[in-house]
């Protein structure tokens, strides 16, 4: 075979190829909280809004509105970023649905 020549790819892959340009939206959640419209309104500078997590508890990481996974923040170059620290299992994933 020479360089020119590409090798023959399987019909999957091809499938697979095709999803490699879809958009998903992709959520870091750090924690969750309900308020009244009131208390909503009442945050400024300075408010502090209390989660439903711990610290240090793993962040869930959402893609299309399902958990995925689980991972840790941390600080790359000067930005916020995540590290994954557990891919969630096809069982818990479908226990989430019901």
């Amino acid at each position: 075979m020479n360089e020119n020549t590409a090798a023959p790819t399987s019909s999957n892959d091809r499938r697979l190829e095709m999803l490699l340009d879809v958009p998903l939206s992709v959520t870091v959640e750090l924690g969750r909280t309900r308020m009244t419209i009131q208390e909503l309104l009442s945050l400024g500078p300075g408010s502090v809004v209390e989660l439903d997590k711990v610290a240090g508890e793993p962040l869930d990481i959402v893609v299309n509105d399902r958990l995925v996974a689980r991972g840790e923040a941390v600080v790359v170059n000067d930005k916020f970023g995540i590290r994954i620290t557990d891919i969630v299992s096809k069982s818990e994933r479908l226990a989430r649905l019901r």
